[in-house]
């Protein structure tokens, strides 16, 4: 009976997906866990409790209904499965892979709680929806009946693709503007290939191209267009640009070579692994190999950081971060398969310099100690006395987060309104800015976020964009039939 395939939690215990020997997935940028077989898949989410008031769901910014799709995979009706995941979710594959199930789903999951280990949620999802493309599960994008109205969306990360294809099966024309190549964003040239391996972003990117969604790639508004031309052009606009500007640390020698951005760092590395020319990373200024590395913060862009210059053949790599292990925010797992690969952690030290004059040579820190929280309810780090120390470094990567463009002067757009952050001011229940018809979702209004949520953000902004449209086409049939 499908019932006694749930409910296992107690005598089945939580597995995930085998990792790769530490040593070997080093060398290279797959990921670093290979997917389920059928019958581990369907027996680890048949230890779902099916419980009264799922969580998971209520945790997941998308509310998938996770209980449901575990369910149907215990059952081996797998096919089901993907279908119901992916109605609430068009990158369920993405989020598989890269969200932080620990804080999310199966950080809250009920059976976690008792002890029993969470249900592997986030591998599940990953097997479902890797099954599906490879049965070929995964259908076309079929564009709506034409509305004879067009948007124009600027950014190709996930909000921005994610509101694409909703918008595209709503029966809109659709035109994704991207500073980029490659449409991705984040996905394409932020997260490192052994979390989330291109091809996977590739085939979501192609499925919109072939359902009819035109992508302008090396296009900036501001130089190629005014955000003003945008709007004349198209009915409605979306600004889903993400944020980009990263956080200074304000030290002496911090103008030193050797002193990248994450990001810097991050795409050239991910465009040498699509074969480009990177004459940044093949002079040695963005690559690890044979130097000592030093990457400064704890978020999840530091994991990234580390785990890639261990893969590049760095001599030593360290994780500066000025609070403890316990108060980071990067994800626990990615900090353990950091140890895993070699990467040492330096936990409460912060930098205040950094020496060698014209190409840096060391990072000077302070230890640090955690005081009283402060106003984010998280305890605020302090140094500690006479507590200075140097670590050898030759390449030092700063990975402090980013904060929002100025998006006003980028686009030629001063009337465009922004917090006090540099985020873009939105009306709450419309998500539309300042300007008429001109919508904002993602990062670039919420600041730096996860992927997830970028995802919801694209699925919400498409629903407020349609009411719009709507309106828009019936005002002006009107004014038709009165002229």
């Amino acid at each position: 009976m499908a019932s006694e395939k749930l409910l296992q939690f107690v005598d089945r215990a939580q597995a995930y997906p085998p990792k790769r020997d530490a040593g070997h997935r080093a060398s290279d940028f797959r990921e670093i866990a290979e997917r389920y077989a059928p019958p581990s898949a369907e027996e680890q989410a048949g230890r779902c409790s099916q419980c009264g008031v799922p969580y998971c769901s209520v945790h997941c910014p998308l509310q998938n209904h996770i209980p449901d799709w575990l369910r149907l995979t215990a059952e081996g009706r797998l096919r089901e499965a993907y279908a119901l995941s992916n109605s609430t979710s068009t990158m369920p594959e993405i989020c598989g892979r890269i969200c932080p199930q620990d804080r999310l789903c199966e950080g809250n999951c009920v059976i976690e709680f008792t002890g029993h280990g969470a249900v592997t949620i986030g591998s599940v999802e990953k097997f479902i929806t890797d099954t599906a493309w490879e049965q070929g599960w995964v259908e076309p994008l079929v564009p709506g009946r034409p509305r004879g109205q067009s948007v124009g969306i600027i950014g190709a990360g996930p909000a921005g693709l994610s509101a694409a294809e909703y918008l595209r099966v709503m029966g809109y024309d659709v035109h994704v503007y991207d500073r980029y190549d490659r449409a991705g964003g984040l996905l394409t040239y932020g997260i490192p290939g052994f979390k989330l391996e291109k091809h996977v972003v590739t085939r979501r990117v192609e499925r919109l191209v072939a359902g009819g969604i035109v992508f302008h790639a090396n296009f900036e508004v501001g130089r190629d267009a005014s955000l003003e031309a945008l709007r004349q052009q198209h009915d409605a606009v979306l600004i889903a640009t993400g944020v980009y500007k990263p956080r200074e640390i304000k030290a002496p020698g911090v103008g030193a070579g050797g002193v990248v951005e994450a990001l810097d760092y991050l795409t050239a590395s991910n465009r040498k692994g699509f074969g480009d020319a990177v004459p940044a990373f093949d002079d040695g200024s963005l690559n690890a190999a044979g130097k000592h590395v030093v990457v400064i913060g704890g978020g999840d862009t530091a994991m990234d950081c580390v785990r890639t210059a261990v893969r590049q053949g760095a001599k030593s790599v360290k994780c500066l971060y000025r609070r403890d292990r316990a108060n980071m925010p990067g994800s626990q797992r990615e900090v353990a398969n950091a140890e895993e690969e070699g990467v040492e952690f330096v936990w409460l030290s912060a930098p205040e310099g950094f020496t060698g004059g014209g190409q840096v040579n060391g990072v000077r820190a302070a230890r640090m100690r955690l005081g009283a929280p402060d106003a984010s309810g998280r305890r605020a780090p302090e140094p500690e006395p006479d507590s200075q120390f140097t670590l050898d470094a030759d390449l030092v990567i700063k990975a402090l987060g980013y904060d929002a463009e100025d998006l006003p002067s980028l686009f030629g757009s001063g009337e465009l309104g922004v917090t006090r952050w540099g985020t873009v001011r939105v009306d709450q229940r419309t998500m539309m800015t300042s300007l008429d018809g001109v919508f904002a979702a993602g990062d670039i209004v919420r600041g730096a976020s996860l992927v997830v949520w970028a995802i919801r953000d694209g699925r919400d902004v498409s629903d407020k964009m349609h009411a719009f449209l709507k309106v828009k086409a019936r005002t002006a049939e009107a004014e038709q039939v009165a002229a």
